[in-house]
């Protein structure tokens, strides 16, 4: 199979995946109809194998166990005091309230894992509050939209543990080296978002101090998010629990501070388990297919034909990613997160491998890229979950200008990532001596 073949069959699929079919329908199909023309029965006797090994692997039990950790603490109101919280601290800030939508991005991020749920859960929160203080909707709604795309950064991240899972590479490094890129790029948007304010007076409205007393004492609505996240990474750093244990750990954790805070029941466990059952087999029905298709294409060498005509275009390994972040920023436009990552991953990872880049690294460079396909129109899944939540329904223009923004700032992020890899690997490589 030549290069030509490779072009025409991901045309045929990204034209059935444009035409509105679902993801897994269409992998499902390219890899058992597309398996069965060019190798036959062979195939069968090989996807059976992939595919019981792929639904039994245990770093993919900690999917369903992070989307649960993230469904008890949204649903049990302590977003809602950690967003009060922040305010206090954050709100004197050039930007005011616009810092704490950030903020409180980031510490959700730290225990959900879900980038849909951040922003969906800080915009319920913040939007009446900032809607009602006169905020520009613009920048209100693009600091929400950004600041969820820290869901799948900061670790833990469903999307880390599906790259895992395809790259065939350690979960756990990839939640460390996802630690100081998530802080980077926090402090990076909250500097965004103050120099606007400096430049542009009048979007803001800066709250009165408090005295330090009260201050302090809020901090105690922070201690939930701080605990899980500790949990997670701690029993992980020190090797007491593996990704799939240390979410369970979470979730026990989670579970206490629900009947602390007197929410737990019947009727609140059955609405978290509903959801996470239904995201569950979303994700993992995708992840599947995935590995259906790719048993045709490892059984007709796809990735190493791939490698072969990479490495005839002599590209350096910069060239390399920076034509890699055009091809993701031009797929982010059509496609969502998960469908991007299991579409790619397999063929990309051993290309980037060959050319001497660090699969760690690239996991991070990948899930960036994932974040800015999240707001870039027409199919960016945070803009309409931000314009979802609005109560007043303004124009859905507004959510998109105060994106774009951002959009840069992440572009112009990942750019400075690959010139110093050593934002995402430097940790991993000192917490692993």
């Amino acid at each position: 199979m030549g290069i030509l073949d490779v072009a025409i069959g991901f045309c045929i699929m990204m034209g059935l995946l444009l035409s509105g079919l679902p993801v897994a329908s269409v992998m499902v199909a390219m890899g058992v109809a597309g398996g069965m023309i060019l190798y036959g029965p062979v195939l069968l006797t090989s996807m059976g194998p992939v595919l019981w090994g792929t639904s039994n692997a245990p770093v993919l039990t900690a999917i369903p166990l992070f989307i649960l950790l993230g469904e008890l603490l949204l649903r049990s109101g302590l977003a809602d005091r950690m967003y009060a919280t922040l305010a206090l601290w954050l709100g004197r800030l050039p930007g005011g309230l616009l810092h704490t939508n950030i903020g409180c991005c980031s510490l959700f991020a730290a225990t959900s894992g879900s980038s849909v749920a951040t922003a969906a859960t800080v915009g319920t929160v913040a939007l009446p509050t900032l809607m009602e203080r006169k905020y520009r909707p613009s920048r209100a709604l693009g600091s929400l939209a950004a600041g969820g795309t820290l869901g799948i950064l900061i670790p833990p991240s469903v999307n880390l543990l599906v790259y895992g899972s395809l790259a065939s590479v350690s979960v756990g490094q990839l939640f460390i080296a996802g630690i100081i890129p998530g802080i980077l790029l926090t402090l990076l948007f909250m500097a965004f978002i103050a120099a606007q304010d400096i430049l542009s007076p009048g979007g803001a409205f800066q709250d009165a101090d408090v005295p330090w007393s009260v201050k302090l004492n809020a901090l105690k609505n922070l201690v939930p998010a701080a605990t899980v996240f500790l949990i997670v990474m701690g029993s992980i750093y020190l090797g007491i629990a593996t990704p799939t244990e240390s979410a369970a750990l979470a979730v026990i954790v989670a579970l206490g501070f629900v009947w602390y805070e007197g929410k737990l029941s019947v009727a609140f466990l059955d609405t978290c388990f509903r959801k996470t059952a239904r995201t569950t087999g979303m994700i993992l029905l995708i992840i599947v297919a995935a590995f259906t298709l790719n048993v045709t294409l490892a059984l007709g060498g796809i990735t190493g034909v791939m490698s072969a005509w990479v490495n005839g275009l002599g590209l350096s390994a910069v060239e390399l990613l920076f034509t890699l972040m055009l091809f993701y920023l031009l797929l982010g436009m059509f496609m969502d997160v998960l469908s991007m990552q299991v579409l790619t991953i397999p063929i990309v990872v051993p290309i980037i491998v060959a050319a001497g880049i660090d699969p760690i690294w690239f996991g991070i460079f990948v899930v960036l890229m994932c974040e800015v396909g999240m707001i870039t129109p027409p199919v960016g899944m945070n803009l309409y979950v931000v314009q979802g939540v609005r109560s007043d329904k303004g124009p859905f223009t507004d959510v998109i200008a105060g994106a774009v923004p951002y959009t840069g700032l992440m572009l112009l992020f990942t750019s400075a990532l690959i010139f110093w890899p050593g934002i995402a690997t430097w940790l991993p490589e000192v917490l692993g001596r």
